[in-house]
């Protein structure tokens, strides 16, 4: 079992920057994919950053490339996600997500078996 908590929401103005951070709790020594989703209102959980369980380079949504970074240590217990250059449109409740060992990194969400409670960003324009 793996616990997952997203930190570092807020509200940023247009062209700001935030730092989310994810902590992984638990059976976290295993090797597990982890990426971070985003949801707005009314809208479907979407992909945005995804780590392969044997890999250490991220790949990337391409509405948040060149704008997000994501990395993760290994083991993943600290899953930061840089965002920059925050547009209105990326105003959201984001989410951390988390596989079963030896599972791929996907772009659906429905393939993460673990997820945090998710951290509110506010893009101001």
């Amino acid at each position: 079992q793996v616990q997952l908590l997203e930190t570092g929401g807020g509200l940023v103005q247009a062209g700001g920057s935030l730092r989310l951070s994810c902590t992984a709790r638990g059976r976290v020594f295993e090797s597990r994919s982890v990426a971070w989703f985003r949801q707005a209102p009314g809208q479907e959980r979407t992909f945005l950053a995804g780590i392969n369980w044997n890999d250490e380079r991220p790949y990337y949504a391409g509405s948040v490339e060149g704008r997000f970074t994501m990395s993760a240590d290994d083991p993943k217990i600290i899953i930061p996600l840089q965002m920059n250059d925050l547009r209105p449109e990326d105003t959201a409740v984001y989410y951390c997500a988390m596989t079963e060992p030896m599972k791929p990194a996907t772009t659906t969400a429905d393939d993460y078996d673990y997820w945090g409670h998710g951290t509110q960003v506010t893009v101001a324009s």
